[in-house]
């Protein structure tokens, strides 16, 4: 087992445990599989952009990946991200995406984050206990956000209050 930043020679696995995700589960509000290039384009953009993507390698294969973003375009959100944990569905159940959100944790700490925000279908029982258990809190769910398999989902969003920065400043 190998936590370890994403290469590019990693974006086809990435690529098949995200759309395996797109086409049957609710972690996914899309309804189209991505392309290779397009997980080529939102991986520079990460990398451009200083956002990680972390993969979980259990031999000599990527079955997981996390990583995190802006949770809102605008200055004063600066201090806040959103993150996304995609496991492969042939591993579920291991203990990956805990140990893949400790590690998207722990680099939003050491990067002075104050508060990091999971989008959760709310059906998604498994994910917000995971969430819970590392001490996520819920702080709303949005009714009816999205529709997907015939059907209207709710979205919960957990929060989980980090270090933040030792000198905050508005720029």
């Amino acid at each position: 087992m190998l936590i370890r930043f994403a290469q590019e020679m990693d974006l086809q696995n990435i690529l098949d445990i995200y759309n395996d995700a797109i086409l049957h589960t609710t972690a996914v509000y899309t309804y189209k599989a991505q392309t290779l290039e397009g997980r080529e384009i939102w991986y520079k953009q990460k990398m451009e952009e200083g956002y990680p993507v972390i993969v979980y390698e259990l031999d000599h294969k990527v079955v997981g990946f996390a990583t995190f973003g802006p949770f809102r375009p605008w200055p004063a959100y600066k201090y806040s991200i959103e993150h996304s944990i995609y496991v492969d569905s042939n591993y579920q159940r291991r203990g990956i995406a805990t140990s893949l959100l400790k590690e998207i944790i722990s680099i939003a700490n050491e990067r002075e984050y104050k508060t990091l925000i999971g989008g959760i279908d709310a059906a998604n029982e498994k994910s917000i206990a995971m969430h819970e258990k590392i001490g996520f809190i819920h702080s709303g769910t949005i009714k009816n956000a999205g529709y997907k398999f015939n059907t209207w989902l709710d979205l919960a969003f957990y929060q989980l209050d980090l270090n933040g920065p030792k000198n905050p400043v508005e720029d």
